[in-house]
């Protein structure tokens, strides 16, 4: 296996563009899975993680959310109004910095009975946490969000449930998968799916409709041509999506503050994934988009 990691150099010609204003509906990339949504009425993260610990500490040591990275971002971004904080799963890369969101803006934390003890033991208050279930949709103004349950990615280093509320700091592996969720959000701009885990349960997503689809592909460079494949037919062809925004392939034990990189060989291989997956979006006519952090964008800008 070779030493180092992939270049993004080859996949510039797919990075987003700026947002011109023009949509009504923007949204800004904070790495891994965590996307803020606005309508410049309400905003909904998923997510939220910034703290991002580096390798060793996450390895060896104890981990906890920073909480001033986690204002700076609130700051930058202007989301005081924040109305809710979703997490995908309850990993420590979806799930550490949530309920700091939630504590900072008063957002509901929303999730799995797993992400809801992670906020109990940051003390987020009761009426702030929501536990979901599948097909559950709430209501945050315009956006309506469906909750579908849906499989990690192969490989799930930290399976099983949080049965208590969990105080940081504490190993990576307490932060146990919980409940992991496709979100599916309806929006009178579009509608756009959530999809931060690189597997899926074959049909869950059929009848399902979105145009814009954020689609997590971490671990797929370690995956079979056919895993692939089936995700990509599963997910991105069953919902009739036009653009695939890819997200949860950077090196998430970088801080925000650098500029994003690939995860390194050791761990993925994003060239092997983009040399699989473009082929197919070329072959279905749907534009595939690599995300800036920090810029304001418009994902469903020039869709029919």
């Amino acid at each position: 296996m070779p030493i180092g990691r992939p270049s993004l150099r080859p996949y510039l010609p797919y990075k987003q563009r700026p947002a011109t204003g023009s949509d009504g509906l923007t949204a800004h990339f904070l790495g891994t899975s965590s996307v803020l949504l606005s309508d410049g009425q309400t905003r909904v993260l998923s997510d939220g993680f910034v703290t991002r610990p580096e390798m060793l500490r996450v390895g060896v040591g104890k981990i906890a959310p920073d909480r001033a990275l986690v204002r700076s971002a609130i700051d930058r971004l202007h989301v005081d109004d924040l109305a809710a904080v979703v997490c995908a799963h309850s990993h420590y890369d979806h799930a550490l910095d949530a309920p700091v969101w939630a504590l900072e803006t008063g957002a509901e934390l929303v999730g799995s009975p797993s992400t809801a003890n992670i906020g109990r033991g940051l003390g987020v208050p009761e009426p702030q946490l929501r536990v979901v279930g599948d097909g559950d949709t709430l209501t945050y103004g315009s956006f309506e969000l469906t909750f579908l349950d849906s499989v990690h990615s192969p490989g799930d280093r930290y399976p099983g449930t949080v049965d208590e509320p969990l105080v940081p700091p504490a190993r990576a592996r307490a932060w146990k998968t919980g409940t992991a969720y496709s979100v599916l959000i309806n929006h009178p701009r579009g509608r756009l799916l959530l999809h931060a885990s690189a597997n899926c349960r074959p049909g869950a997503l059929r009848g399902r409709h979105a145009d814009v689809i954020y689609l997590g592909i971490g671990s797929l460079g370690n995956q079979t041509p056919r895993f692939l494949h089936t995700y990509w037919d599963e997910v991105v062809l069953a919902t009739g999506a036009q653009r695939v925004i890819l997200v949860h392939w950077d090196d998430f034990f970088t801080g925000l503050d650098q500029p994003l990189r690939p995860m390194p060989y050791l761990l993925d291989r994003l060239d092997i994934t983009m040399s699989r997956l473009l082929p197919l979006a070329r072959r279905d006519g749907i534009d595939v988009v690599l995300p800036v952090t920090w810029q304001p964008s418009e994902p469903l800008i020039g869709l029919g």
